[in-house]
Parts: structure tokens; C-alpha cells; sequence
């Protein structure tokens, strides 16, 4: 049976403290996992029922395997603005994790909540850098811990990203200097006894490349970056867990141990496998579980949201070029549910084409058909004049339809088509007042005009206020500001005026 322990001297000391093992050879086996929103697959791909198969195989393939998860799972997905992550551990409960770490999405729906979901998880929860604010532990959050495989022991340095106060809701939880709290805990691990150190580290990539240079860990699995990558420096194994269980890599550890003249030594090679979960067949009890809450999420879908008092108008020809009622209300959402002084919604990522007519009742549905990709709502802080490049161009190619024009909120603009693109935009004003070149505004956009889509680039190099770590969904700000205003009256009004021919 594993044994789980926080980490301490006495602690290590005990635990560490047994007989060498005899001269022999073990396979040790890490998965590692993180970043997993969506319970459903994407076109075939990932999902926890694929997932839950790739952790059940790798069990039953060899015992002394470890799965541990690096943190994001609670939020942000269609199925969390419902149950706030509930189903992410009823997923996960189905194959436990040996260790999971707390991500900055974990705390999304404020620390209570995330103390409930940890008392109903089978499995453990730890950060060895997360402590009340008086810095005294959190019931229930375990620090490093050690696994016995084999004759083996094995300390796991659980690590939060310490950024997480500032894009997510974390009340009054402390969180310490992710690397150098990491670095410490390897270290003294490792000074305790530890055959193998292992991080499971949720954090970016500068951070993971500090922890890999550091050489005091034997393995890294990492989150937070949504991409995939594997690394090995001859001292440190690495592997970058990918987003929403896409694409998965075991590590297969061949461990010697040998013992002479009374001094053990450990070493071991690593192998890495790769695992396309478009070729793995579904968990069937999880896959029950998904298609029950894809029913009832469809049910949840239809539920009304609030009454229309005048129509709105989301018809793809007026969303990219004029100013629209439907681009009214979710650029008025994004700047309501974030406090920015200005929002900037591309018209393209307005899917609908449709009209609404006085007296319809908005559901979720409809708000999620007209903002289907998923994209997160972020605010960065940015001068005047970037502004003013934004939404240049925004107008750049409005006489070609392109999804780039630029539905607002916070201000107005003119625009002249037939002049220079680059030259069209004049009139702008914000609160009244004429934009100020110098003057810093806070904007809320969607992440994928941020990082420049739709040719936004004067949206980069700004201080992000909230980025993608911390946004919610542009359609859940929506859901939310037309519950909250229950009916919905909204008509042009001259946010955006064109000019010349």
C-alpha cells in the first residue's frame, strides 16, 4: 500500500532510513497529466474517458507506476460555469491520481470552493508552496511526498505556480517563490535520502527550464504552457503534459541499484513514449459518465437567460462592418465582468447570423452558438496609441469582410473605408473624452486577438492585467451580464459611425 507523508526531516528521516536494497533492475513508469478542461473529446482526441484508459493500461501494464496530475482542471470549460469542476473529479475519482497538484484554475471559484472539491477527490492533493496567510499549513494540502516502489523511494515535489494570486481567486492563500521553493525541496530530499526525486511542478517554461538547469530533480512533469515537449540534459528528464490529455508521454525508467563496500548507488535512463489518444479506445464507466453529462449539459443549454426589449442582430455581413446590437452586448459584457475601461471584440469571432426579435428569450445555447470557440476573456493595459492601432486595424480591410472589424465597448470611433488603411480611424473617444496617445487604458479583449490573431499585434506587450491563466469564457461573461441584467434593451447608438463613401 503507498504511503503518503509530508515531507520533514524526522519524517524523511524514518521513512528513508531502511535497509539497501540488493543489486537489481526496476522499471519505473511516469504519467504524468495536466491542463484538462473539457471532459469531452475534440474530434476524437483527448477527454477524460480516453485518459482514464491510457491511466488504467499503464497501471496494469506495470505496477509500479506513478500517475500524477500538475494542476488545471477545475476551470474553465463549458461544464464548470455549470457545476464549478464538479465533474472533473468525478472523472478523475473514477482512476485516481497518486498526487495532484493545485493550478491556478483550481482556485477560479475562490479557495473555499477548491477545499471542498479536494475533500471529495480519492486521491491526495499537494503544493509545498501554498500556505495560509500566517503561513501555517492548509488542512488537507499535503507538501512532498514519498512513495515506496519496489524498494524504491521516491520524493515528489508538488509545486504551484506562485503567479496564481494574480490571475486567479485565491483569497488570502500565500503562495511562495515557485523555482526556489522547488529547488529547496529537491534538494533537502534529496539530502533525506530520496532514490529519485521527481518534480510535478505547474509553471512556465522559463521556470521549467530554471528547475531543469538547477539538476536537483531526476524527473520534471509540467503544466500550464498547453503545449507538448520532452527534454533530457543526461541529469534531468522533462516532459511538458500537453492540454486537455491530447497527447500523453510515459516515462519508462530502467533503474539500477547496486550496492558495494556499503555505499548504495542508484542510476537509471529514462525512455519516452508517446501516446496520441486519438488512437486510444475510450474507458468504457468513464465514457457512461461523459455521455450522461453530455445529455444533461444539453439540457442545461436551453435554459433561459434573460428577455429581449429591442432585437439584436448578429448577421455576419453588419458584425464586420458596422456596429452591431449582438457586438454591443458581449463587448458590454467583457467590459462589465472585468472592470475595463475599454473592450475590443473582433466581429469574426461572432458566429451567429442570425436576428433576434423583441420578446425572444436568450438561452445559453444561443449565447454559446454565437461564441463557439472558446475563447477566454483577458485584460491587458495598454497606451492610447496602441489603442489606436487596434482599431486601425480593425478597419483595415472592412471592405473585404474580414472578421478582424472591431465591435466595442467603453468608446467610439469613425471610420473612413475609402481612405489608406492605416488612416481611417478618427473621432475616437472614451468616456467622453478624446483618446489620449499617452494616457494608459485598461482593455478587455479575447485571447486570440491578444496574442495578434486577426492581425491584432498592437494588442501585444502590454501589462496583463488578467491573461489567459485567469480569464473566463467571453460566452460565460456573456451568460452571466444577461442574467444579471435579466431583460436585454440595447440599440446602435453611435458607438462606432462611418464616414465617406
Amino acid at each position: 500500500m503507498s504511503r503518503f507523508t509530508r515531507l520533514s526531516t524526522l519524517s524523511l528521516l524514518a521513512t528513508l532510513g531502511a535497509a539497501p536494497l540488493a543489486a537489481e533492475t526496476i522499471k519505473i513508469t511516469l504519467l504524468g497529466v495536466g491542463d484538462v478542461y473539457n471532459f469531452q473529446d475534440e474530434d476524437g482526441r483527448g477527454g477524460f474517458a480516453r485518459l482514464n484508459a491510457v491511466a488504467k493500461a499503464e497501471r496494469a501494464a506495470n505496477p509500479n507506476t506513478l500517475y500524477l496530475f500538475n494542476g488545471d482542471m477545475l476551470s474553465p470549460s463549458l461544464a464548470s460555469g455549470f457545476d464549478k469542476g464538479q465533474n472533473t473529479v468525478d472523472f478523475t475519482n473514477l482512476v485516481p491520481f497518486d498526487l495532484a497538484v493545485p493550478g491556478n484554475h483550481e482556485f477560479d471559484f475562490g479557495p473555499d470552493l477548491f477545499m471542498e472539491r479536494m475533500k471529495g477527490s480519492k486521491y491526495p492533493w499537494a503544493a509545498i508552496n501554498i500556505t495560509k496567510d500566517d503561513g501555517s499549513p492548509i488542512e488537507g494540502l499535503g507538501g512532498v511526498m514519498v512513495k515506496e516502489l519496489a524498494g524504491l523511494k521516491i520524493a515528489l515535489i508538488p509545486v504551484a505556480q506562485d503567479t496564481s494570486p494574480e490571475v486567479s481567486s485565491t483569497g488570502s492563500l500565500k503562495f511562495l517563490p515557485t523555482v526556489d521553493s522547488a529547488i529547496a525541496a529537491a534538494k533537502d530530499a534529496r539530502d533525506q535520502g530520496a532514490d529519485l526525486v521527481v518534480g510535478v511542478v505547474q509553471t512556465n517554461m522559463d521556470n521549467d527550464r530554471a528547475l531543469i538547469a538547477s539538476h536537483a530533480f531526476d524527473v520534471i512533469l509540467s503544466g500550464d504552457d498547453h503545449s507538448y515537449a520532452t527534454a533530457y540534459d543526461g541529469v534531468t528528464a522533462y516532459v511538458e503534459t500537453s492540454v486537455d490529455a491530447q497527447l500523453l508521454s510515459p516515462i519508462d525508467l530502467t533503474v539500477e541499484v547496486t550496492e558495494k563496500d556499503g555505499k548504495r548507488t542508484v542510476k537509471w535512463t529514462p525512455a519516452f513514449r508517446f501516446i496520441d489518444t486519438a488512437t486510444v479506445e475510450p474507458d468504457p464507466e468513464s465514457q457512461a459518465l461523459a455521455d450522461k453529462l453530455t445529455a444533461d449539459l444539453d439540457a442545461a443549454l436551453n435554459v433561459e437567460i434573460g428577455t429581449l426589449e429591442a432585437p439584436l442582430d448578429s448577421r455576419r455581413n453588419m458584425v464586420r462592418g458596422e456596429e452591431t446590437t449582438m457586438g454591443n452586448l458581449i463587448a458590454d459584457a467583457m467590459r462589465a465582468q472585468t472592470g475595463a475601461d475599454i473592450a475590443i471584440m473582433n466581429g469574426g469571432g461572432i458566429r451567429g447570423d442570425r436576428t433576434y426579435d423583441a420578446g425572444t428569450k436568450l438561452t445559453r445555447r444561443d449565447i454559446l452558438t454565437e461564441l463557439p470557440f472558446g475563447n477566454v476573456t483577458v485584460v491587458t493595459e495598454l497606451p492610447g496609441s496602441q489603442v489606436l492601432l487596434a482599431l486601425e486595424n480593425g478597419v483595415s480591410q472592412v471592405e473585404k469582410g474580414a472578421g478582424r472589424f472591431a465591435q466595442v465597448s467603453g468608446l467610439s470611433y469613425a471610420f473612413d473605408a475609402s481612405a489608406p488603411a492605416g488612416s481611417r480611424v478618427s473621432e475616437v473617444m472614451v468616456a467622453g473624452a478624446p483618446l489620449e496617445a499617452d494616457k494608459l487604458y485598461t482593455v478587455a479583449v479575447n485571447d486570440y486577438i491578444l496574442g495578434g490573431g486577426d492581425g491584432y499585434a498592437a494588442l501585444g506587450g502590454g501589462r496583463l492585467v488578467t491573461d489567459t491563466g485567469g480569464g473566463a469564457f467571453v460566452a460565460n461573461d456573456v451568460m452571466a451580464y444577461v442574467e444579471k441584467l435579466g431583460t436585454v434593451n440595447l440599440a446602435p447608438e453611435g458607438r462606432i459611425k462611418k464616414l465617406g463613401n
